[in-house]
């Protein structure tokens, strides 16, 4: 089962900073979602998952889950949500100032067209 979890993790992780390197803004926000989904899998996992166990310490209980990743986990949601819609609002700033949604700020056409005329120039 561990190594399930952990191919999972890796997997992931992979495809999150595969998203991230990608040079438009969409997937860049998918990427980052992806990784946090990783780190959230990874530090859940980290409290070794026990189940039927009371997560309340008490004088009957002999053996509890440890309610630390859990804590840790809901904490990274949230901020992992913050992020994410400050990422989108960041996106469609960019998008409405600039007409397109490449991290650069240029698309693919406008940067072979400024090619071409350079290159005309120059002969």
């Amino acid at each position: 089962m561990e190594w399930l979890v952990a191919i999972a993790i890796g997997v992931m992780t992979s495809c999150g900073v595969y998203l991230v390197l990608r040079a438009r803004t969409f997937p860049l926000v998918l990427g980052l979602t992806l990784i946090s989904y990783a780190v959230n899998v990874f530090l859940f996992v980290m409290g070794r998952l026990q189940i039927g166990e009371a997560a309340i310490i008490s004088v009957e209980t002999t053996k509890y889950t440890d309610p630390l990743p859990q804590a840790l986990v809901l904490t990274a949601i949230v901020i992992a949500f913050g992020m994410t819609a400050f990422l989108i609002v960041l996106a469609l700033k960019a998008r409405s100032e600039l007409g397109n949604d490449h991290v650069d700020g240029m698309s693919y056409v406008a940067e072979e067209q400024e090619k071409k005329t350079a290159g005309g120039q120059s002969k």
